[in-house]
């Protein structure tokens, strides 16, 4: 019988027998051979897009390119350059190791790109990922118009790419990024290494804002977890490599989010801003706190569930978030 790849029901794709890698090697040559290949490989396989890319072309071109060692933005005219015998088989390696493991391509390649800025990544922290590129490469515009920024803090860092992108692209701030995992942790001062703004950005080991007690922040910006249960269980399996501490948050996704709230006026200057994404957890959010003025950001694809809100609202509104955040805690 042969060996053929998981049928997806909803698939417009038939399955078909897993190709013979030396016949195909014979028949690929360029680098466009090979996107086009894996991104049809990728298509009949029924693979889930969410780390990074949304689609099969965009997901076989991260994975061609940086197995070579080159840039995404390469002119076009360099997808007639033709492969080594090495270099195929290592590609196409990797294509099927993408389906039958279903392992993200950033840990795969061991790379991805984040606001513009090249990243570490493996298994130690989740992919990077999150609109809150958009708004650093936009200056945060219009949300810090007119605010002097000097520190700034990434709350649950991760592998540190949102901190980190802060720091490039602001050469005057201070950031802090924080995270509980040791494993993201080590990830992050490779990546602050990486991008060589060990001089302006400090690493630090906090259960949210236990570690800085005493730091005071124009900015915090936060990605923390805020997968449901219910809907981590019901993930795909590229999420099932990532570490469950970055993703999954309490029963509606908020245990994480509803400290924030508790705690970050504590943190943030007289006019200081607190950014949270929040992402499908948002109407849960809104529900549980109807009173609190959250300003919804629209990206360039709407809204994404990133919250803005000032250190005046946070403590205008303090008694209902601290009700609600100790209510959590006791359950």
């Amino acid at each position: 019988m042969d060996e053929r790849e998981p049928y997806d029901a909803q698939s417009l794709y038939f399955t078909t027998p897993k190709p013979d890698r030396a016949h195909v090697t014979a028949e690929l040559e360029t680098i466009i051979d090979f996107i086009r290949y894996g991104a049809s490989r990728f298509s009949a396989a029924g693979l889930t897009f969410g780390h990074s890319h949304d689609n099969p072309i965009d997901e076989a071109t991260h994975l061609v390119l940086a197995s070579l060692h080159l840039p995404p933005d390469i002119p076009p005219a360099y997808g007639a350059g033709k492969l080594t015998a090495e270099e195929r088989l290592r590609v196409l390696s990797l294509i099927e190791r993408r389906i039958g493991e279903r392992l993200p391509v950033a840990y795969l390649v061991g790379e991805t790109w984040f606001a513009g800025l090249k990243f570490k990544s493996d298994r130690r922290a989740l992919v990077p990922r999150s609109p809150i590129a958009e708004l650093i490469e936009a200056g945060f515009t219009p949300w810090l118009d007119g605010r002097q920024v000097e520190r700034a803090l990434d709350l649950c860092t991760g592998s540190g790419c949102i901190g980190i992108a802060m720091a490039a692209y602001n050469p005057h701030w201070q950031v802090d990024v924080v995270d509980i995992s040791d494993d993201a942790l080590s990830l992050a001062r490779e990546n602050v290494a990486f991008q060589h703004v060990g001089e302006r950005v400090e690493v630090v080991r906090s259960d949210l804002f236990a570690g800085v007690e005493g730091r005071k922040y124009d900015l915090i910006v936060s990605n923390p977890p805020y997968v449901t249960e219910d809907e981590y269980a019901a993930l795909p399996g590229e999420y099932s490599h990532e570490p469950k501490l970055g993703l999954t948050s309490g029963e509606d996704g908020l245990d994480a989010c509803l400290r924030i709230l508790d705690e970050a006026v504590d943190h943030l200057t007289e006019d200081g801003l607190l950014i949270v994404e929040v992402g499908e957890s948002e109407q849960a959010l809104t529900a549980l706190l109807p009173q609190v003025p959250f300003v919804w950001i629209e990206f360039k694809v709407g809204q994404m569930g990133v919250f803005a809100l000032e250190r005046r609202e946070l403590t205008e509104h303090a008694d209902a978030i601290h009700a609600a955040a100790l209510e959590r805690s006791r359950a």
